[in-house]
């Protein structure tokens, strides 16, 4: 079995992605990894579930409440973003 690259759902030293090596089978920092990567979309579905109320609700949000919501939004995004593209790179190639 070959090894590959799995990029894993947080940042390492510097803010560089972090990388683990593997032949695809379960260790316990895969697991780890699989654990966050669901937490955090988890996390997103919550965080557009509640900024959907807040957008939608009658009164309208101050300024620092919009602004909060778009940082989450935005840190939710990019942890979906990088679970999606970790993801992607584990899928493999078409045949010819």
């Amino acid at each position: 079995m070959s090894s590959q690259l799995r990029l894993l759902p947080w940042t390492g030293p510097e803010g560089k992605p972090a990388l683990l090596v593997t032949d695809g089978t379960s260790t316990m920092l895969s697991r780890l990894a699989d654990d966050i990567e669901a937490t955090q979309l988890s996390t997103g579905a919550e965080v557009l579930t509640l900024s959907r109320a807040m957008l939608t609700a009658s009164e309208r949000l101050a300024v620092d409440e919009a602004l909060f919501l778009a940082q989450r939004l935005a840190e939710c995004l990019a942890d979906a973003l990088r679970v999606s593209e970790s993801r992607g790179l584990r899928i493999p190639p078409y045949d010819e």
